[in-house]
């Protein structure tokens, strides 16, 4: 190995032994502060790019930087943690066969029967298509075989996104993007309705199910926190109003139903951190260019249109290890007995349930489902907030150096 090698592999090997610190040097003075093995070597770190010398530094827009402080901005990232696309999109769920729990004139099939019988299967470009039956004719009082899956994993917390073509609707049928508390009595844990919405609706409407003590804030601190309406009572509780819950409806035409579907679906966001649980809708031709990128951004995105904020309820005492859940019902607790009242439904439900091609367009289309979890970022930020400090661990080389200190002791 020739002497400028082993000065450099000295070199990253010292940084490596660096214990994450906070500089109490201006950064001109930093290379002086650093552990007596590099003393010797300052030439050398002269001579490697800037990046590597001060690996800790992330250089801003403007200014120099001054003397450190903590960062206590809160800032944070969403890392991706599940994907759930493609042909092995079914390979991390199970499909539920028992009774409705909302009483839907529904048969849940599992999943051999459901791709037997082509009501769950990928298509070659990749789309997700779950639906219910739209090809038998049925006997009045027979109920109509349908899809219900649910998530292998559960979560608490995070930021859920799916990206949808389409979303089921029509007469009687009633569809659902959801989540709720797993391995506990309904509705301890909580549940959130993200998509959900019944008939020829053109309006999303967003809802939570919690145990006694949560309530909806219909103006929580602040301005514009969400642009929908609330919904019947502002009291969550499940147990309570026919199980009603809290909700809000969003603003947008195309949020739901024929419309949502027309002009190609769109993307649903529902963030649960400590800040609250908020659902927005994105139009496909608005997506925020964060999602597409891969690296979304809460803390960019317009008003979200639905929150159900702290001061109320406590994002993580009512809500806790949740399962994700699409399905799609037929008439049941909320369809059924609205369907009378609803124009352009003739009939009754169970009538109405006999006919398939009522259920032409009762199909969901997913392009992906994905799931971030949320990581806070610590560091140390100049007093003039012109420059972020952070630690070698923190500043993502730790694995370069690494890769270098044996590239450069190989023969």
């Amino acid at each position: 190995m020739s002497p400028l090698s082993s000065s450099l592999a000295l070199t990253v090997f010292s940084l490596l032994s660096i214990q994450p610190f906070v500089p109490s040097h201006s950064p001109s003075t930093l290379v002086h502060a650093l552990p007596s093995p590099l003393e010797g070597f300052v030439d050398s770190l002269r001579s490697i790019p800037t990046i590597l010398r001060e690996p800790w530094k992330r250089q801003s827009d403007s200014g120099n930087a001054t003397s450190p402080s903590v960062n206590s901005t809160g800032k944070a990232v969403w890392i991706l943690q599940d994907t759930y696309e493609g042909k092995t999109f079914f390979d991390d769920w199970n499909f539920y066969t028992g009774p409705d729990p909302t009483n839907g004139l529904v048969h849940f099939l599992d999943q051999n029967d459901a791709l037997a019988q082509g009501l769950a299967y990928v298509q070659d470009d990749g789309k997700v298509i779950m639906k219910g039956d739209n090809t038998t004719v049925l006997p009045v009082g027979t109920n109509r075989s349908s899809v219900r899956i649910q998530s292998n994993k559960t979560y608490t917390g995070g930021l859920f996104i799916l990206d949808l073509n389409r979303a089921p609707w029509g007469c009687g049928v009633w569809p659902a993007f959801w989540t709720f508390g797993a391995g506990v009595t309904w509705p301890q844990w909580g549940e959130i309705d993200i998509l959900e919405g019944v008939h020829d609706n053109v309006h999303n409407q967003v809802t939570w199910h919690t145990d006694a003590g949560c309530n909806l804030v219909t103006s929580p601190t602040g301005q514009n926190n969400f642009t929908g309406t609330p919904v019947g009572q502002t009291d969550c509780d499940g147990n309570i109003n026919s199980n009603a819950g809290c909700g809000i409806t969003d603003w947008s035409r195309v949020s739901y139903g024929e419309t949502f579907d027309a002009q190609g679906g769109g993307m649903y966001a529902m963030k649960w951190d400590e800040t609250g649980i908020a659902v927005w809708y994105f139009y496909r031709v608005s997506l925020p260019q964060d999602i597409l990128d891969g690296t979304p951004d809460p803390t960019t995105w317009v008003t979200p249109s639905a929150l159900l904020s702290p001061e109320g309820c406590d994002p993580f005492v009512y809500f806790n290890n949740h399962q994700i859940v699409f399905d799609i019902t037929f008439c049941g607790d909320w369809a059924g007995n609205t369907y009378a009242t609803t124009p352009g439904c003739t009939g009754t439900c169970p009538d109405h349930l006999t006919d398939p091609t009522n259920f032409v367009n009762a199909s969901w289309s997913i392009n992906s489902l994905k799931v971030y979890r949320k990581q806070d970022l610590s560091g140390v930020v100049s007093s003039g907030a012109s420059r972020t400090i952070l630690t070698l661990r923190e500043s993502g080389l730790w694995a370069v150096l690494s890769a270098m200190a044996l590239w450069i002791t190989l023969p």
